[in-house]
């Protein structure tokens, strides 16, 4: 893999650890109750059309919501957290660490996504 691959606009990408709060609490998008109670639909959440998903985010967020746990659409069993900017101060930056081309993280990625090596 080439380490051009791991710049954006001439900076190095990083991978941080994030460390929420323990009393916030996120929405559960993969639980069905959760998405009864606001009569939201599985596939009117997984879809990547942004203006089917912004506005939900948005009734969530002016509903007082923290964030939103819910699956990826790379991989269903791997976890997305998005967190609104009410949690900016219940965050703490335990590391970061530019990526390295050399990085196990990198390779599985990549291998993931179907990028082939250098």
């Amino acid at each position: 893999m080439v380490p051009q691959i791991l710049l954006r606009r001439g900076l190095p990408l990083a991978l941080a650890a994030i460390n929420l709060d323990d009393r916030v609490t996120l929405l559960d998008m993969d639980d069905p109750q959760v998405l009864a109670a606001r009569r939201l639909r599985p596939s009117h959440m997984a879809t990547g059309h942004r203006g089917v998903t912004q506005p939900q985010a948005l009734a969530l967020y002016r509903s007082g919501a923290s964030g939103l746990r819910w699956w990826s659409t790379f991989e269903s069993l791997w976890t997305n957290i998005t967190l609104f900017d009410r949690v900016t101060p219940r965050l703490r930056v335990a590391s970061v660490r530019r990526l390295q081309s050399e990085d196990a993280a990198v390779h599985q990625a990549a291998e993931f996504l179907g990028i082939a090596p250098a």
